[in-house]
């Protein structure tokens, strides 16, 4: 590493000295190099103990906020938020499918033009950190990466694939076209560059990240390049020839010596000090804990260690941005996040306690922190009924004929919702079965609708009654958003495999041509589609239109708790998703999209509202939860356990530590479900919880999560927190499983994952709960493996 800091980057490091010995030997070529015609301001470079910004030592205070989830008249009230709570840079993610939607199509001007996003920042007097991907996780779409890549069946991403890796250059280049020249090393105020992230959860491939770096490198970036991982994955694509940072969002000591193991000397950084965390449909609002996160702050800033804030402002996902967790998780459209800034761009309490603390630990020549900037007026409006209607079964686009149905992208689709038609002949009572539907597929049969396939409970077969005539059967299967982590961003929407329907017998019945109908929900459909005037409710999808009369332009929350489950556009932004089951009841309209008088809205809902009405609200619903409106009721299926004829593969107990601790097994065991029993934890209470579990294989290789699901859970913490049993498995160790906190369940608890085939098993790797929970660490245990 010490060869690393003072070769590898060196001439990138050193770039006023390289200057200035080229303006002594070549005018000439000076000019030949228009890049380097202007003399930078500042240097920036990584010493062997802290980061160096004109010599001197620069602890980095940065805070995260994502301009794509941001109006751009927005952009500098955000910024200058982060100015006053302390921070001395800036953290940016680029979505690489926000900019190349269509293949070769880039768009960097507008709500996309990150140029202009990085010099008000410069303007305001704060630094900014890159991450350009190409992926990027953040509970955006697909990780960032564009949906178009995943017309091509035999891709493999994030890989040396060279199907991936030629798109991602590409893509790379054009980053570097557009801010590159805004690299401290030209004046600009760029001064770090990342690399790929959290490479090590995924996999293990050096070559691949250097691939990554040398793009980054050939797009003429010349700053310092860096990487992230969690702490548990850092030796994973582990190169030289980049600076390291370590992720996580609490319990920092154990974290950055972990860091120390691969990083001798140089200085420390939290990459994604994690303030709060992100919402998933049918879970509670996660607000963070601010104490907790105040005191792994202060130990950064006590011992002089650089952190990055993950979120300080989180924002909204508009529009169909958002993406899923795994196993199979839709995220919310808001963006909270529990951040010290709010969605709206509010100060909380979190964001004063940041700004105290920082205020502390400044240097004597830093100057004083700015007040924050006034916030942006709010206004509300009455409650008004929606009366025109527009059914999508009367407005279908021409459809595609086919024997045949494939998946979304085959049928160069992006988003929404996809509709495939047949015919059924008329016959008694028959089966359909699909391998999987992503992500809900309602089935209607004659246009009444009979029920939903639901991507979450895997529940892919249905009884279709029987016909006395030959019957059309509608499956209208509607996208949320591709999964953004792991190796299931290879997310394909629609039908996926084989569609059958057979008889009691088992026979195959046999249908004619299929028709395809793809709604993606773009304007010139929805520009086109023909509306009827309506007093009823209506149970069947389709888009409902009104006005809204704006007096005074302000921020204001609509209120969405009485629709089912659809997109809401206003003036034709859309503004994100909603679903009535929560946590989120309300959608953030910012004051630029909004225009004094009346305001065209549209709302899709694909259930039928309860009540087509809307009303503005001037705080937001961010935790409301109704499980009793989920058209798949979110009861997990009545198992009755019997693990009393297996014999425990091996017994034990856990240290009382935060620290990551492998159990290896005598022997390796081959199963397909993996029981845990909990007989004991360090609390004084009846709880336990686990931030992870990971399984190895006969090799002690880390098992692929994808396709796990939970089998049976004793308990689980569904009310004041998101505790549910699929945090365990989901790669995430900042969330949990924790057991339900209010009931009087006692030990022991159980908890089983399905794998969903057979694997040998030979040990596994548990991460304990930490924060406000810490005392739910689990003490003894016994494990099982079986078939059934």
């Amino acid at each position: 590493m010490l060869s690393y800091l003072l070769n590898s980057f060196l001439s990138n490091f050193k770039v006023t000295k390289i200057l200035k010995a080229i303006l002594i030997i070549s005018p000439v070529l000076l000019i030949s190099i228009p890049a380097l015609a202007q003399e930078p301001t500042h240097t920036f470079e990584i010493g062997k103990e802290n980061f160096m910004l004109d010599g001197k030592p620069f602890q980095i205070r940065c805070g995260e906020l994502h301009f794509a989830r941001i109006p751009k008249d927005y952009w500098r009230h955000r910024i200058q938020m982060m100015k006053a709570m302390g921070m001395n840079t800036i953290c940016a993610y680029i979505f690489w499918n926000f900019h190349e939607r269509t293949p070769g199509e880039f768009k960097w001007d507008g709500e996309a033009d990150v140029a202009q996003f990085c010099k008000i920042a410069q303007e305001e007097g704060l630094w900014v950190i890159l991450r350009p991907g190409p992926y990027a996780c953040a509970e955006w779409e697909m990780g960032g990466l564009p949906w178009w890549l995943l017309k091509n069946e035999n891709i493999s991403l994030r890989t040396k694939d060279p199907l991936y890796i030629n798109a991602a250059q590409k893509y790379l280049a054009e980053v570097g076209k557009v801010l590159s020249p805004l690299q401290i090393t030209k004046g600009g105020p760029i001064i770090m560059v990342q690399v790929e992230n959290e490479y090590g959860f995924f996999a293990d491939d050096a070559e691949y990240m250097g691939l990554m770096r040398s793009a980054i490198l050939d797009a003429g970036f010349k700053v310092p390049l860096f990487d992230c991982n969690p702490p548990y994955h850092l030796k994973k694509g582990l190169r030289d020839d980049l600076f390291h940072v370590v992720n996580f969002g609490s319990n920092p000591e154990p974290s950055f010596k972990a860091l120390r193991e691969i990083l001798p000397q140089g200085p420390l950084m939290c990459g994604e000090f994690y303030s709060g965390w992100f919402d998933t449909w049918g879970n509670p609002h996660t607000f963070g804990e601010t104490e907790q996160y105040l005191k792994d702050m202060e130990y950064m800033l006590k011992t002089g260690a650089s952190f990055s804030i993950y979120m300080a402002h989180g924002g909204t996902t508009f529009g169909f941005w958002a993406g899923a967790d795994r196993p199979f998780k839709p995220d919310v459209s808001s963006y909270d996040y529990g951040a010290p800034v709010s969605e709206a761009g509010w100060t909380t309490e979190k964001f004063f306690a940041t700004r105290e603390l920082i205020s502390k630990y400044l240097l004597p020549d830093e100057p004083k922190i700015p007040d924050p900037p006034a916030l942006n007026p709010t206004t509300t409006f009455s409650k008004i009924s929606l009366t025109q209607f527009a059914p999508i079964f009367k407005n279908l686009p021409k459809p595609i004929v086919t024997e045949n149905p494939k998946t979304m992208e085959y049928y160069n689709q992006s988003r929404g919702s996809i509709l495939y038609r047949t015919t059924l002949p008329a016959g008694s009572e028959c089966k359909l079965s699909v391998d999987a539907v992503h992500d809900f597929g309602w089935v209607f049969v004659d246009g009444e609708k009979l029920g939903v396939m639901d991507r979450r409970k895997q529940n892919y077969r249905m009884t279709i009654p029987e016909r006395k005539n030959d019957a059309v059967i509608d499956i209208l299967v509607h996208a949320m958003g591709r999964i953004n982590f792991g190796p299931e961003v290879h997310d394909r929407k629609g039908l996926i495999g084989e569609i059958k329907f057979t008889d009691v017998s088992n026979n195959l019945i046999q249908v004619n041509d299929w028709q395809i109908f793809n709604l993606a929900y773009q304007d010139d459909y929805l520009n086109n589609i023909i509306f009827e005037e309506t007093n009823t409710k209506s149970n069947m999808p389709g888009i409902w239109k009104g006005q809204i009369n704006i007096e005074n332009i302000g921020d204001v929350f609509l209120d969405v708790s009485k629709w089912g489950k659809g997109y809401v556009w206003i003036n034709g932004n859309c503004l994100g998703k909603y679903w009535n089951i929560g946590p989120t009841q309300t959608m953030y309209i910012p004051a630029p999209w909004l225009k004094k008088g009346p305001n065209e809205i549209l709302v899709l809902d694909l259930l039928g509202p309860e009540d087509p009405i809307l009303q503005g609200l001037e705080k937001p619903i961010l935790n409301e939860l109704h499980p009793e409106k989920d058209f798949t009721l979110s009861k997990r299926k009545d198992v009755i356990l019997n693990i009393n004829s297996i014999e425990a593969v091996q017994t034990g107990s856990f240290l009382n530590s935060e620290d990551m601790q492998t159990v290896e097994f005598p022997n390796s065991v081959n199963g397909r479900y993996f029981c845990i029993e909990i007989l004991s934890s360090y609390s004084k209470t009846n709880e336990a919880g686990i931030a992870e579990l990971d399984l190895l294989d006969k090799s002690g290789m880390l098992i692929s999560h994808q396709n796990w699901t939970i089998a049976y859970v004793t308990s689980e913490e569904l009310i004041s927190e998101n505790g549910s049993a699929e945090n365990a498995i989901d790669g995430q160790t900042f969330n949990y499983w924790h057991s339900a906190k209010k009931d009087k369940t006692k030990f022991p608890y159980f908890l089983v994952i399905d794998l969903h085939e057979n694997v040998d098993i030979s040990g596994l790797r548990y991460v304990p709960i930490s924060g406000k929970n810490i005392g739910s660490k689990i003490k003894s245990y016994k494990i099982y493996i079986g078939n059934s």
